[in-house]
């Protein structure tokens, strides 16, 4: 990636509805040097979708936590088959270090992420967990 591939990152970070004209306009090039640069972004995986992020409003009532799990040797692919087939489970990281998993969960209700929880702890093969609720967030740069 160059300068050029970079900047439309950049931009396409902080809103991905912004037009090719726009875009094309900003960064002082013409609109077809632009779209060839965003398929060839797209077509070599450096992006690799469109999505949106809810803001603080849409948020409300979802309670967000980060599970941390230290498992058994060669307990992995059947712990990540349990947590991939909760609903409450957005994201799983392997990390290193003396945590081996980090499980991030949305629920909507307190009671609702006790359950969920109880299931993550229950799981055969976890040898530890600790988990931190989300409180609020300061800053977000997740692209």
């Amino acid at each position: 990636m160059d300068d050029l591939d970079r900047n439309i990152v950049a931009l396409l970070s902080q809103d991905a509805r912004t037009s090719i004209a726009v875009l094309a306009r900003r960064l002082k090039v013409a609109r077809s040097t632009l779209q060839a640069r965003l398929e060839r972004l797209e077509t070599s995986g450096a992006i690799a979708g469109y999505t949106l992020r809810l803001g603080d409003a849409a948020r409300l009532g979802r309670i967000r936590a980060t599970v941390l799990l230290a498992i058994e040797p060669r307990s992995q692919p059947a712990i990540l088959s349990r947590l991939k087939a909760m609903s409450q489970v957005e994201r799983i990281h392997t990390t290193s270090g003396r945590i081996d998993l980090l499980v991030q969960i949305v629920s909507g209700s307190t009671a609702e992420l006790d359950e969920a929880l109880d299931r993550i702890g229950a799981i055969d093969g976890i040898r530890s967990h600790e988990s931190l609720i989300h409180l609020t967030t300061k800053l977000d740069r997740a692209v």
